[in-house]
């Protein structure tokens, strides 16, 4: 599973206008090829009288999968040019159909690919983009003397912590970067002098949106 990837959690609208063409790029996250298909169809229905509306997007973080349609366009004018805005944002997970109407005056080659690739842009600055973490999740079971200790390193090594849960002991839940679990549990274990008990949970997603660390299953 890769460590670290952006992705759009909100998809957003946007909007720009070319020799009175109008562009309407619409952007929503996607984690599987049918459900971006869905999408590219549903639109195509929403906008029926449009000149055209073509696509494209990118699915998975192991050799994504990533397509593009012209939908009538030039070739490599529209499609290909809104997968290369994708590209260069390092996105993945999300479909963009950009809709045109025609407005009467040609853009030649290069202003259309400039306007699909503008309406890209657009689409996805009206969008909330996120970076997801991959985090392995890490229970912590120790004494109320040695948890000074803990939550000192925890803040000067920056590591999430997602709960904590006093009773007879304290019960802590860290969530851990994947290649940072062996340093971590081995310093808790000097810290409590072994007396700590560890255990490593599920590995999830996760990602701070609006200051708030939320996980993703």
């Amino acid at each position: 599973m890769k460590e670290i990837f952006k992705t759009v959690y909100e998809g957003g609208i946007g909007e720009v206008v070319m020799k009175k063409s109008k562009f309407i790029a619409t952007v929503c996250p996607v984690e599987t090829e049918d459900a971006a298909n869905e999408i590219i169809e549903k639109l195509k229905k929403k906008y029926w009288d449009a000149t055209h509306n073509c696509s494209a997007y990118i699915i998975g973080t192991e050799n994504p999968l990533m397509r593009c349609s012209d939908d009538g366009e030039p070739s490599k004018t529209a499609g290909r040019p809104m997968l290369d805005v994708l590209i260069a944002h390092e996105l993945t997970n999300l479909v963009v159909v950009v809709t045109r109407y025609f407005g009467g005056t040609l853009l030649g080659t290069g202003g259309l690919v400039k306007a699909y690739q503008s309406a890209t842009i657009e689409g996805l600055n009206q969008s909330k983009l996120i970076v997801k973490e991959l985090g392995l999740q890490l229970q912590i079971i120790t004494d109320y003397n040695l948890i000074g200790k803990i939550q000192y390193y925890v803040g000067q090594e920056q590591i999430t912590l997602l709960s904590s849960e006093y009773t007879d002991f304290v019960k802590l839940v860290l969530l851990v970067p994947p290649s940072k679990i062996l340093n971590v549990t081995k310093k808790i274990a000097e810290l409590t002098n072994g007396s700590a008990i560890l255990d490593e949970l599920e590995q999830v997603y996760f990602a701070t949106i609006d200051s708030e660390v939320r996980l993703f299953r």
